[in-house]
This record gives structure tokens, C-alpha cells and sequence, in this order.
């Protein structure tokens, strides 16, 4: 599914239990990661959620715009933090063949230079779909149309063979709801169930070396929708018919969070024999709670195998389909949230403590966060922040501070602290400490109430005039 912010909205998954998992400490050194060198240099390995998801075996992708490529703090947040992309719209029937037989390639063209000049993987989106189709197609009679689907995978697959990691080749062909019935379209109206089957050999054919995938949203949990999709996966896999992964789109909210059981329906596809793959994630919300429901999608994709890599739907909140909701890891000035970290953490990097993402903010000096321990007890502990200036002297700093729910900051020092709704995440700001030389440091501290959760604090990236 993608969707531009003007794009229909829809629910997300049935409602299911949302996981409560504590954000992991950060840790500490940078990973080694033999074999993946082109996706991360020694100088970033670790510290960002494409290197560090390197580390893991797997890619950390985004949805990519080709309009918004040409505005500094996008393309350097994507090229810094990110080692995949997904074309948002650029690849789809009404943006290639907007007439039949006549194919326009270049946004998408853009896309995939800028991805190729940084040695990331490219996910096609999307060859088969009932949405964002040319209005000719379903004026089609089934002959013509069949000409026509065969014919528009084979044109976009050669235009880009040896260049997309995966296709998703056939999105969303089943219907919401509890029937788990195939979705009326003019494919599915015209063709019948045999639609999928027949983009599928179509697609091999044309590109015998691209990953084949089956995308759909709704599907995040064990309900009628999935288990269709898993019927259909077990018969293609029985029979022959090529398919090599399943894409799960993940677009939650507080009425469908994230499902209790979604590592479990990962893996029940996984033991299918193809990979699955987190195509379109995003989790509308905020602070600690948003933190920890990123933090648990990325512990069920760690945990499977066969679960290849992560995708979100998009970079920066402002230019989201739902970006009333603040659903994605950098806020609308490209500032990390909290979700951010809780995301680098699970996937074993370690934040450099500096900088906004990507030039969010502009003429900011540098300065960097460190959190240290510095007393505990039963039932509490006194944190510690060093901030230290970079390579000019700034006059004012801020950073964040989350602590996992239960816990409480019950006390603070050195600082002017304020919180969000949630009590979880604190921003502290400079007060007669905030004149820094170069490479001179200051601390500020707190102290936490534990409420029986001891893990350590996130500490956010730092922020100076």
C-alpha cells in the first residue's frame, strides 16, 4: 500500500495485544560486520539503523519520494541512516504506463540511481495492484487485460533486471474482514484467482534473479485475512509456483497495535520456506509507548530467521500518509524520537549522541549526550549526562531522556527539565550551565524511581546554539 499524506486512509489490523517490552540499554562499541562492509563504513558501522541492522543480517529500508530528493535534510538523513529503499509511488501502473504500451520510467529512474550511487537495495512496488491504476485498464475486456498485465510486468521487470532485490508483484489481493475472499478488481473480476498465480511465473521469467513477494496489510496477526494468504502461500509452494517471500505491510495505531502474536504468524510463514519481510512499517504516537511498540516489531523480526529486513514508510513525519499521527522515527524537523533509538538499540547499535538526523534545524552547533550510571540502590538509581561540546563553543544545549513505564524521574539537578504527557520522556535544556567552549563538558542528573523495572535510560541526541 502506499499512500501520500492527500492518499485514503484506512484501519489498521484487527485489534489485537500490544506487546510491553522494556527499551534495551544501549551498548556499547561498534559491531564488526563481516561480509556487509558496503553497507556500513568503519566510521558509521553501528551507529546508524542501516549499518547496524548490517550487523544483524538484514536491511533497514524506507519509502523513498523522488520529489523530496532534491531537499538536503531528506537525502542526507536517507543516505546516512538508511541501506534500502521502496520507490512510495514512482513504480506504480498509473506513474510507469499512464498509456498502454507507452512507459514513463523517470522518477523511478531517480530513485534508483540515488540508491545504486549508495550501494542500497531497491524493493519494487508494485507490479499487480487494484489501486493508483491508469483508467484503461479496466475499460480491458479479460483477454486484453491478461495481454496487458503480462505485458507490464515484462516491460518494468527488464527495464529494471538487475537492479531491484525483490517485486512485490501481486499487493493486497484479499479482502479486509473475516471471510478471507480475494478482493474484487478488474484482475480478480476478470481473470480470477488465477491472476496471482500467472504475475507470479510472468515475473520469474522476466527476472529470474529477483526476490518475488506478495505484499498485503492487515495480515500483521493470526486472523481470516492472514491465514488466506498463508493458504495461498502453502499451495504455491506445493505446486511449484515461484514465490520467495511475503511482505507485511505493519501500519499500526492505538486501535490496532501491534498484534500479540505477530512473531508467531511471521514465523508460521517463514516455516513455509520463503523469507518475510516488514514492507511498510509505521506506529502512529509518541514517546515511550511509540518506543516500545518500534522496539517490539524490530525484537519479532530479529527473533525469525527468515525475517530479512525492515522497512518504514517514509523518513520524516511531516511528509507521512498519516502524518497527523507522527507515526515514523524522525520527527518534521528530521530530529530522532525516541522510537528512533529504541530502534538502533534493539538492533545492537549505539547512538554517536550528535547531530539532528540530517541537517534538521540548520545552523545548530554540535554537541554530544553520554549517559552514565552513577549510583544505585533497591528500588532507584541516580543517572548522569555528559555534554560535551564539539569542535565550536555553543551557549545553550537540550537533549531527551526516556525511561521505561514504570519508572519514574522523581528528582533532577543542573538542568531545566519538562515532560510529555506520558511522564516517560523528559527534555532537559541548559540552565547556568549551557556556555560551552570547544570540547569542554558539563552534567546534569537525575534520579529514577525503578517501580521494579531496572533498565537504563535512553538519552536522546544533543542539540546546541
Amino acid at each position: 500500500m502506499t499512500r501520500t499524506s492527500s492518499a485514503p486512509r484506512r484501519t489498521a489490523a484487527p485489534p489485537g495485544t500490544r506487546g510491553r517490552t522494556a527499551l534495551s540499554a544501549l551498548t556499547a562499541g561498534l559491531l564488526a560486520t563481516a561480509g556487509l562492509a558496503a553497507l556500513a563504513t568503519p566510521a558509521d558501522a553501528a551507529t546508524t539503523l542501516g549499518s547496524a541492522a548490517a550487523g544483524k543480517g538484514r536491511y533497514f529500508g524506507t519509502a523513498v519520494a523522488a520529489s523530496h530528493l532534491g531537499e538536503a535534510a531528506y537525502a542526507s538523513t536517507l543516505d546516512t541512516e538508511f541501506n534500502a529503499v521502496t520507490p512510495e509511488n514512482e513504480m506504480k501502473w498509473d506513474a510507469t504506463e499512464p498509456t498502454r504500451g507507452s512507459f514513463s520510467f523517470g522518477a523511478a529512474d531517480q530513485i534508483v540511481s540515488h540508491a545504486q550511487s549508495k550501494a542500497m537495495k531497491i524493493r519494487g512496488h508494485t507490479l499487480v495492484w487494484h489501486s493508483q491504476l491508469p483508467g484503461w485498464v479496466s475499460g480491458l475486456s479479460a483477454t486484453d487485460l491478461r495481454t496487458a498485465m503480462n505485458d507490464h510486468i515484462t516491460q518494468l521487470m527488464t527495464h529494471y533486471k538487475g537492479k531491484i532485490y525483490a517485486w512485490d508483484v501481486v499487493n493486497e489481493a484479499f479482502q479486509d474482514g473475516g471471510s478471507g475472499a480475494r478482493r474484487s478488481s478488474p484482475f480478480q473480476d476478470k481473470l480470477g484467482n488465477g491472476f496471482i498465480e500467472e504475475a507470479f511465473r510472468t515475473a520469474r521469467a522476466t527476472d529470474p534473479d529477483a526476490k518475488l513477494c506478495y505484499n498485503d496489510y492487515n495480515t500483521d496477526g493470526i486472523n481470516a485475512k492472514s491465514n488466506a494468504v498463508y493458504a495461498m502461500v502453502k499451495d504455491f509452494k506445493a505446486r511449484g509456483v515461484p514465490i520467495d517471500c511475503v511482505g507485511f505491510q505493519s501500519h499500526f495505531n492505538s486501535a490496532s497495535p501491534v498484534p500479540s502474536d505477530y512473531q508467531a504468524n511471521l514465523q508460521r510463514f517463514a516455516d513455509l520456506g520463503v523469507d518475510v519481510q516488514i514492507t511498510e512499517l509505521d506506529i502512529e504516537g509518541s514517546g515511550s509507548a511509540q518506543a516500545t511498540n518500534y522496539a517490539n516489531v524490530v525484537k519479532a523480526c530479529l527473533a525469525v530467521t527468515r525475517c530479512t529486513g525492515i522497512t518504514v514508510w517514509g523518513i520524516t513525519d511531516k511528509y507521512s500518509w498519516r502524518s497527523s499521527g507522527t507515526p515514523l522515527l524522525f520527527d518534521s524537523n528530521y530530529g530522532k524520537k525516541p522510537a528512533y533509538y529504541s530502534v538502533l538499540n534493539e538492533l545492537g547499535g549505539t547512538s554517536d549522541g550528535g547531530g539532528d538526523g540530517g541537517g534538521g534545524g540548520g545552523g545548530t552547533a554540535a554537541c554530544t549526550a553520554t549517559y552514565t550510571t552513577a549510583e544505585s540502590w533497591s528500588g532507584g538509581f541516580n543517572g548522569k549526562v555528559t555534554i560535551t561540546a564539539g569542535s565550536s563553543a555553543i551557549s545553550a544545549w537540550s537533549t531527551t531522556v526516556t525511561v521505561t513505564s514504570p519508572q519514574k524521574v522523581t528528582a533532577t539537578w543542573n538542568g531545566t527539565p519538562s515532560f510529555d504527557s506520558s511522564g516517560n520522556v523528559m527534555t532537559m535544556k541548559s540552565s547556568w550551565n549551557g556556555s560551552l567552549a570547544a570540547g569542554a563538558s558539563t552534567t546534569f542528573g537525575f534520579t529514577v524511581t525503578t517501580n521494579g523495572t531496572t533498565t537504563p535510560p535512553v538519552v536522546g541526541a544533543c542539540t546546541a546554539s
